[in-house]
């Protein structure tokens, strides 16, 4: 007899990787509603991953959940799917919540015999006992309540025939066996659902473990996950060919890994040098294409010096024309596995425009670093509050701000809006800047920098948010730890809690990136369907 000891079907922690099965199998469940955004799926499962599941059969993501930690107020106070979810990215969530929250679950219809819904339904319940927490909430669809409208006087009449066993409804009487408890109907909770008008059945599951007339005590544990921070200060100076100037970056990296940093930031258009030893004046097309000639060399050498030192490496920001024949400033990032990432600037600044005829990209999401998620926001982007709140949204805690500015009055801009967007996103932004001056170089006659790594203002972090800065206009390495448990305890417990204080109920960001290969317009997926258990 052959035996085997693979396992058919295996329920684990969602990860990044498994985002885009993930979208696949909600268009498969969900054919007549809109789809998830990949960076909202993202988003989800960086900002809780112990939360999100997905059941793979034979190694296909066949089933998958979304839950978060929120306060009783909001879990049990009337809302809407988009409010209670961030517009679906589950940036929500309190590390101090004291009830956990369902927001998505998703079987496919062609593996209902295995019971994934149950199996899911029980690592949502395991982790609520395992956190103390009281309970699950979730808003749970009623697909039958369309057909049975003439047969009710409204949608509280319809659940009490379903929880009364008057009528069938598969979803709900799924929940109810699964020991959920109605509370009522959340009106207009997903106006998307048509079998369901919009509604959902408010619902609750209790931890028969924790008292529930016991005062809940959630506090966020101040721990620890240092994360050692290095900003390069680089003076813009002439070179004699391409291998000097990988050996000037390459003795910061060389320094940075000696501290043992995690990463190194390297100034925007920090490539210009190469330039430098240029024989004849170029016009600014023919530097373009000189210097996106060097683009294989570079990221080459980006990712061995990454693996070399064992350090993520990104990579300033580098002018490169692109395979349909647009020029853009991309940041090539390094990882430590040797791997690349790329970040275009959304936004080029108008002497950009004007001189470099560089346009602006069209995406932008975090990079997944053994680190945690990570943002790159090249100098004029960093002026955009829109797409800082993107990254964090998708879960960044960390964000770099390659920049290059001539005086102090551009800096200062620069500047003041990097403190912005760590305070108003409760996270790390990282800024690493030019200084010097190329003079036969156009566009690099001079350069005002102090580079910096900047804190949220509040209790855990540094009295003026600012970890650790250069002096002026001097080349340096500047370094700094941080820990990324205190974002957490801030977002939680903080004095303020931007992200968690936003008003859903009045105004979100709708974003159309990736054009043609994200979710059409209409809202996001509802939690559950008419093939599953559905419902949170």
């Amino acid at each position: 007899m052959t035996t085997t000891g693979r396992k058919r079907l295996d329920v684990r922690n969602a990860v990044p990787s498994d985002v885009r099965a993930i979208i696949r199998l909600i268009d498969r469940v969900y054919p007549d509603m809109p789809s998830y955004a990949p960076a909202m799926v993202r988003g989800q499962i960086n900002n809780f991953p112990e939360g999100c599941f997905v059941a793979l059969y034979d190694n296909r993501v066949v089933g998958y959940c979304a839950t978060m930690r929120v306060s009783k107020t909001m879990a049990f106070s009337p809302h809407d799917w988009e409010e209670i979810t961030a517009n679906g990215f589950g940036t929500r969530h309190s590390a101090a919540g004291e009830w956990l929250y369902g927001y998505e679950m998703a079987v496919d219809p062609k593996q209902r015999g295995l019971r994934i819904g149950q199996r899911l339904y029980d690592e949502r319940k395991e982790l609520a006992e395992q956190l103390d927490l009281h309970g699950i909430v979730i808003a749970g669809r009623m697909p039958g309540y369309a057909r049975a409208r003439r047969k009710v006087s409204g949608p509280d009449d319809y659940l009490h025939q379903v929880v009364t066993g008057k009528l069938p409804d598969q979803v709900i009487s799924f929940q109810l066996k699964n020991g959920f408890e109605p509370l009522g109907i959340l009106l207009k909770y997903l106006p998307e659902d048509k079998a369901s008008a919009g509604n959902a059945a408010h619902l609750v599951w209790r931890n028969p473990y924790v008292d529930p007339d016991e005062a809940p005590e959630m506090r966020v544990p101040r721990g620890v996950e240092s994360v050692r921070l290095a900003t390069c200060q680089l003076q813009a100076r002439a070179v004699g060919d391409f291998d000097e100037f990988i050996r000037n970056v390459e003795y910061f990296v060389d320094v940075a890994a000696d501290y043992r940093s995690d990463f190194i930031v390297f100034p925007e258009l920090f490539t210009l040098p190469l330039l430098s030893f240029e024989t004849k004046k170029l016009s600014p097309p023919e530097a373009i294409d000189r210097l996106t000639a060097y683009t294989p060399r570079l990221t080459k050498e980006l990712g061995r010096m990454a693996l070399e030192y064992n350090i993520n490496i990104i990579g300033g920001s580098h002018p490169t024309r692109t395979d349909d024949g647009d020029i853009q400033n991309v940041a090539y990032v390094a990882l430590r596995d040797g791997s690349i990432r790329a970040q275009e600037k959304i936004h080029p600044t108008p002497n950009e425009a004007f001189w470099w005829n560089i346009k602006g990209g069209d995406s932008l999401d975090v990079i997944q670093t053994d680190c945690g998620p990570i943002g790159v926001l090249i100098c004029y982007d960093s002026e955009f509050p829109e797409l800082a709140r993107r990254l964090v949204d998708q879960g960044a805690r960390m964000i770099f701000v390659p920049f290059c500015t001539d005086s102090r009055s551009g800096y200062m801009r620069v500047r003041y809006c990097a403190q912005a967007r760590a305070i108003e996103n409760q996270c790390y932004v990282v800024m690493s800047g030019n200084v010097g001056n190329l003079p036969n170089v156009d566009n690099m006659d001079i350069q005002y920098a102090q580079s910096c790594i900047l804190t949220p203002c509040d209790l855990p972090f540094a009295r003026d948010g600012i970890a650790a800065e250069a002096s002026e206009n001097v080349e340096t390495l500047t370094i700094a730890d941080v820990n990324l448990a205190d974002l957490s305890w801030a977002r939680a417990e903080g004095t303020v809690r931007n992200l968690r204080d936003r008003r859903f109920d009045l105004y979100h960001i709708d974003w159309d990136s990736n054009p043609g290969a994200h979710a059409p317009s209409g809202g996001p997926v509802p939690a559950g369907g008419h093939n599953s258990p559905g419902g949170g």
